[in-house]
């Protein structure tokens, strides 16, 4: 159908002749148009209002007659006519690809995939977790390598660089919303695959590791418990995420409380910046160091490895999960659990999973109350009596475990795995999911839990979840500046906001993103204000975007401030002095600090 329509609109003005003809089957306006739309074929609005925005400037007449007003699935088609011709792109593709093989190092052609080849749609799609993105309507990249050394990074990027193309760094293609391996810019990008960058080298005598940024977390755990089961990395839940993305956006997980975030971690890093160099942390400088530790590494540059430290757990530790439906008092227990989960013994952490859920063959709302400690039933028993005696948790409730064990727990694999099923290798369920994230200050009352459990039961919400996990323990005795991260001391818990379908319910997914996005908006009197805070590992385009070129630092603070606060003002320096050019860009990047300037004076 792309093909159809832009063979019969080839020339500027039977393309005119279409624009105009086609704009009058709305009278919407046109960026509600294009929000519209956006939405509905995954488009993001920013990249259709900038195109929007060209439109208009050239022809003023489409802005001012109501006669004229531009349907955005049209205009979306336009940008595809528009975007940079096909023999431009195959020059820059070839171009690039001698570049790459300059070096007369064959190595590198055993992973280079183009369009042509016929792994490059495999190569593309078996690291894209949201098959929201494997839409048609999607950009492709004109390239993905899959580099098999430092050295075939620096060369991605120096050619990159030389032949103006971007670069998306993709670890474990996690990413929410699909950044690692899309983009929404016109100008043409490469992927940078870092599954072959997958080396582990524990040193037990240290209690550290070098772990490469396309090691997944599974892989990493089942390393780790290799070696010893007394020690372990306070990372996240799934195994598939991919290390270099995780830690660089800071890297929650069940251990946080006792150990902080997997950034808080992190002792050394190896990275290639904008010149095409490696640094490690003495060459990098600490204001690097400390911006790829939860500020986005994609910004500065593309993280090789991670030297972490590893931390000590017990040799059996307890899981429970313990689920309540609001006729079973979820409401109060979830409105105590807020006054308590952050101030509990650091080595207990509690979070709670809300969903809708049938009881009785009656519709309600269900929490379960999932449970890792550090340590044996007998010690947890008498401590949940003490500290939360309401949930009423029993000894049959409770399951004792190796730390590598409750990793598979958690992991939410299908029934039967074992934990050789962590490692990447392991197929893992792929879903269409949209995110969103909040932190709570103080604990949300009673009345307006019950508001939000009238959400859960409105149309769309059957693919809704909320994630509640809280903080305190370590998290509050670590610095907001220390890294990036800003969420500490004061926030009692964090949300994680789902909506998640599969390709059967794909019809309505325009359905459960409305829903997500309305529970978001009745959320807002109750979370952090000023700026309502966000998780950028659970990345959100609804918060802003930058425009295709240089975003300034002031519109780059519309979505930046959420995630970073105070921080962002730093991240942008750093940015400034190690990229100035702004090399490393996407659509949620930082800003150099002066790009203000420059963008003014364009």
């Amino acid at each position: 159908m792309k093909s159809q329509f832009i063979s019969s609109y080839n020339s500027p003005t039977r393309l005119l002749d279409f624009f105009f003809l086609s704009a009058i089957l709305t009278k919407k306006k046109p960026l509600e148009n294009c929000k519209r739309c956006s939405r509905s074929i995954n488009y993001h609005q920013g990249y259709c209002s900038a195109f929007l925005k060209l439109i208009i400037r050239t022809f003023p007449i489409m802005e001012t007659t109501p006669s004229t007003k531009v349907p955005c699935i049209f205009l979306c088609s336009l940008v595809l006519i528009f975007s940079m011709p096909w023999s431009t792109k195959a020059q820059i593709h070839e171009r690039f690809l001698r570049c790459l093989h300059s070096q007369n190092n064959d190595s590198i052609s055993q992973v280079i995939y183009t369009p042509t080849n016929t792994s490059y749609n495999s190569v593309l799609q078996s690291s894209i977790q949201n098959i929201r993105f494997l839409s048609p309507m999607e950009r492709k990249p004109l390239v993905i390598v899959t580099p098999l050394s430092n050295f075939h990074v620096q060369l991605v990027v120096n050619c990159a660089k030389s032949n103006d193309l971007q670069i998306r760094v993709r670890s474990g293609g996690h990413d929410y919303e699909g950044l690692s391996y899309l983009s929404y810019y016109l100008q043409p990008f490469v992927i940078v695959d870092m599954r072959n960058l997958n080396r582990i080298s524990i040193d037990t005598e240290s209690k550290t590791a070098w772990i490469g940024a396309g090691v997944g977390l599974g892989e990493l755990y089942h390393a780790i418990a290799e070696k010893s089961p007394n020690l372990g990395f306070p990372a996240g839940t799934c195994p598939t995420v991919g290390a270099g993305g995780h830690i660089s956006g800071g890297g929650e997980g069940t251990l946080t409380r006792k150990y902080g975030l997997a950034a808080d971690n992190v002792i050394d890093a190896k990275i290639v910046n904008a010149d095409g160099a490696i640094l490690d942390r003495k060459s990098m400088g600490e204001d690097l160091f400390w911006a790829i530790r939860g500020g986005g590494g994609a910004s500065f540059g593309v993280i090789l490895a991670y030297r972490i430290q590893l931390v000590s757990v017990p040799s059996i530790v307890t899981v429970f999960s313990v689920n309540r439906s609001l006729e079973q008092n979820a409401t109060k227990l979830v409105h105590l659990w807020q006054q308590i989960g952050y101030r509990l013994d650091r080595d207990l952490l509690i979070r709670v999973f809300i969903t809708q859920a049938r009881s009785g063959g009656k519709l309600t709302v269900q929490a379960a109350f999932q449970s890792l400690y550090l340590g044996t039933v007998a010690k947890l028993l008498p401590l949940m009596q003490e500290s939360f005696p309401m949930l009423g948790l029993r000894k049959e409730d409770c399951i004792e475990l190796s730390w590598i064990e409750s990793a598979l727990y958690f992991a939410d694999l299908p029934s039967g795995s074992t934990v050789d099923d962590l490692v990447r290798s392991t197929p893992y369920p792929k879903n269409y999911y949209k995110n969103k994230s909040d932190y709570v200050v103080e604990p949300i009352s009673e009345v307006a839990l019950e508001g939000l459990w009238k959400r859960l039961f409105e149309e769309g919400a059957e693919a809704g979840m909320l994630i509640l996990s809280p903080s305190g323990g370590r998290m509050f005795e670590i610095s907001d500046s220390e890294t990036p991260y800003p969420h500490r001391a004061g926030n009692i818990y964090q949300i994680q906001h789902i909506a998640s379908w599969t390709e059967e319910e794909n019809a309505n997914s325009q359905r459960y993103i409305d829903w997500i996005r309305r529970l978001y908006k009745y959320m807002a009197p109750f979370v952090s204000k000023c700026p309502r805070a966000a998780y950028l590992n659970y990345r959100d385009l609804d918060l802003g975007t930058n425009m295709e070129g240089n975003t300034s630092f002031a519109q780059a603070s519309v979505w930046g401030m959420k995630y970073f606060k105070k921080n962002f003002y730093r991240l942008a320096h750093v940015k400034q002095e190690v990229d100035p050019s702004n090399f490393f860009r996407y659509e949620q990047s930082i800003p150099p600090f002066l790009s203000s300037i420059k963008w003014r004076n364009a």
